[in-house]
């Protein structure tokens, strides 16, 4: 049998960047930082000292940034990590006034899964809140102001936008409804934060450093006059919002990629917003497919387009074997291929969706050829995974 050549590796290209690479100065600093900023910055000698100073500037830069005090910034293990103790430490500090939380119904599951678990340890069904949103996942402003109202809500917990399907939350009509009441807004950035305007109305504020092409990091900022405070802090890690000390040389690379990525985001965010568009003009001219959120007020980077007939995993590993990594599931529970709990509170189907996280152009320069490539085959690769189904012809 004569020798078969081996077929060339299909390249591979990333639409899921919702945690996509380092941008590639960003990488270079953390590289740099392993030799400059490796000591604990709460040390005294000339290494302790070096990285304390290091660890300052990182702060200065993202404070500047997203144009608060340095004070007001904390490094946190993860996004996830910095949204519950956001929640924990309005809770905490607001437990003689008392304990109930709203939020809307399409937020993270580090928001929902706590919330509920506190409900259920309470007996009482009520002390957290899941507001209904609208069919493009809004939060619904009528249900926010009578679920502010009750009796005993001392916290709010809000998505700048929704990491799934890209649609931008009415935060300053929110938070007007909050604000009177003396209940704190904690705005969940961590999908927005680097790739669109940086939010205004909140009083406690996340975001994770992998949005903007940084490393896996949480960014907790609290409004100074907030009521905030976390039990068992330690006054000299991280202004008492948490027990562990930020690896350096991490929060030089957020800082890096913040700065590399502000100049250019408006015009990064502009390019995204276009092809974006093209996706969803590719999905929704596939039959039996609809592409899910608001068409206008939205993230620019962010679509999520749901078929009949087929579910999210095997349109998921169609895609992926001809070289496209995509995501399904949802964005805001986890990496897994479970319902999304996003779509169902939306009312619209959850199986059968495909959810595109286009990266940074400075990340990904072939992002255009990949998104070009991607509406080639959309159509395509439905018509066969339904074929596969029995349901070919749709």
């Amino acid at each position: 049998m004569a020798n078969q050549s081996p077929r060339a590796p299909v390249r591979r290209r990333l639409l899921d960047a919702a945690a996509g690479p380092l941008h590639p100065v960003a990488r270079e600093t953390l590289s740099a930082a392993l030799e400059a900023g490796w000591a604990d910055p709460a040390r005294l000698h000339a290494e302790g000292r070096r990285a304390a100073g290091l660890l300052a500037r990182a702060r200065e830069v993202l404070a500047e940034g997203l144009g608060v005090r340095p004070a007001e910034v904390s490094f946190l293990p993860s996004g996830p990590t910095a949204l519950v103790r956001a929640v924990d430490g309005v809770l905490y500090a607001a437990e003689r006034r008392g304990a109930r939380t709203v939020a809307s119904a399409v937020e993270h599951s580090a928001i929902l899964v706590p919330g509920r678990a506190r409900a259920a340890r309470s007996g009482a069904a009520d002390r957290f809140a899941e507001v209904r949103v609208t069919p493009r996942g809004a939060v619904d402003l009528g249900a926010w102001a009578e679920a502010l109202a009750v009796p005993g809500t001392v916290a709010a917990a809000l998505q700048a936008a929704n990491g799934e399907v890209g649609t931008r939350q009415p935060l300053e009509e929110a938070w007007a409804l909050t604000e009177p009441s003396g209940i704190p807004l904690v705005v969940d950035a961590t999908a927005s934060l680097g790739r669109d305007a940086t939010p205004v109305a909140w009083d406690v504020l996340v975001g994770d450093a992998r949005s903007w092409g940084g490393p896996p990091l949480g960014v907790l900022v609290v409004r100074e006059g907030t009521r905030w405070h976390w039990p068992g802090a330690r006054p000299d890690v991280e202004h008492g919002r948490t027990d562990v000390t930020p690896w350096v040389p991490l929060a030089l690379a957020t800082a890096e990629a913040w700065q590399q990525t502000a100049a250019s985001r408006p015009a990064d965010a502009a390019a995204a917003r276009d092809l974006v568009e093209r996706i969803r003009a590719a999905a929704s001219a596939v039959p039996d497919t609809e592409v899910v959120g608001d068409s206008v007020d939205r993230l620019p980077h962010v679509v999520t387009f749901s078929s009949l007939y087929v579910d999210g995993e095997a349109l998921v590993g169609a895609f992926d074997r001809q070289g496209l990594a995509v995501a399904s599931g949802s964005a805001c529970t986890s990496s897994t291929l479970e319902p999304s709990h996003v779509l169902a509170a939306m009312g619209t189907l959850t199986h059968g969706n495909v959810r595109v996280t286009l990266p940074l152009g400075a990340v990904s320069p072939g992002r255009e050829e990949d998104v070009e490539v991607l509406c080639t085959i959309l159509g395509p690769t439905v018509r066969e995974v339904r074929g596969e189904l029995g349901v070919a012809g749709l």
